[in-house]
């Protein structure tokens, strides 16, 4: 058998080897756009509103935009959805669930794990009662608090509802925070770590104030752990942006409760999105690589449909 040129054997050689090169970039660049980064929702105060609080506030479709949030949420479908309290508007009362577990049904079915946590009307009149009708929708809830770990990123749910607590189970949820931060710092499987509860220590709102238990108990450890990119919160019905220490606090109360209107930022409470300030709004959130994104998507005035609005980039160290 002749042997073939060697000029003839390097060709073939080389372009074995671009043909293979080739097919992997093909392959990364096709699996990339058939496998997205995990989308992970936000909503918060998904409450309908109560006739009490229209003697104050102006109402507007509102149980009409909760719907609408929901239907958006299914259709996006998102690995996790987390509702940061006031689910409904009397927790105790069975009948006030109905809509909602309508919603958190079509989400589960839609294979969206759905995480919650206690709110203020959750609790509202005979809280013993409200947390165990809430608990039968979220079996997993721990009211001294807990986390769900997705793609990477620690989402850490808290309770505030710190009138509710006594001084035994504060003191358990502190404990129980402090450990938990400094295990998930020294998981190298967790890249970045949100943390949440339902009240917000800081808000522009005029209605609630800033919470100050929630600055004093959860906002140093926030602060100092550096795994710790975003803190989210909802109890003020409005969209607001801080940042504090150099890390975001986002306030996200725009899942159908009445619109509170906000006070003038100031020099302690500069809202960086006062420019933004939708109606009624869910949040979404996925990490690219070494970076958060970070996007509120608004219902539109006419209630047409839901829009892509404030957006920002958090680099994870």
């Amino acid at each position: 058998m002749t042997e073939r040129p060697y000029w003839k054997q390097f060709h073939t050689s080389w372009y074995s080897f671009f043909l293979c090169l080739w097919c992997t970039i093909i392959t990364i660049h096709g699996n990339s756009q058939q496998n997205p980064p995990p989308q992970i929702a936000f909503v918060s105060d998904t409450q309908a509103p109560m006739w009490i609080e229209e003697l104050v506030l102006k109402s507007n479709r509102n149980t009409e935009a909760t719907k609408l949030i929901f239907a958006e949420i299914v259709k996006q479908r998102p690995q996790a959805l987390f509702i940061l309290g006031d689910v409904v508007s009397l927790g105790f009362k069975e009948k006030r669930w109905k809509n909602m577990d309508h919603y958190l049904s079509q989400c589960r079915n839609a294979g969206i794990n759905v995480t919650g946590l206690l709110g203020n009307h959750d609790e509202m009149r005979y809280p013993r009662k409200g947390e165990r009708v809430f608990q039968k929708r979220f079996v997993n809830h721990i009211r001294t608090g807990y986390i769900q770990i997705i793609d990477s990123i620690a989402v850490v749910l808290l309770n505030s509802n710190f009138s509710k607590l006594n001084s035994s189970d504060l003191q358990k949820q502190l404990t129980w925070l402090k450990e938990t931060i400094k295990n998930l710092e020294d998981n190298p499987g967790v890249q970045a770590i949100i943390m949440t509860c339902h009240h917000a220590p800081y808000t522009n709102s005029k209605i609630v104030s800033s919470s100050i238990e929630v600055q004093r108990c959860f906002v140093p450890l926030f602060l100092q752990s550096g795994k710790c990119r975003l803190f989210i919160t909802g109890h003020a019905h409005a969209f607001e942006h801080f940042i504090k220490g150099g890390k975001d606090f986002l306030v996200i109360g725009g899942g159908g409760g009445l619109h509170q209107p906000l006070a003038p930022s100031n020099d302690t409470l500069d809202d960086v999105a006062k420019n933004y300030k939708p109606m009624f709004h869910y949040l979404n959130l996925s990490r690219n690589r070494k970076e958060l994104s970070v996007v509120s998507y608004f219902l539109r005035d006419d209630f047409s449909g839901m829009e892509k609005g404030n957006s920002f980039i958090i680099p994870i160290p």
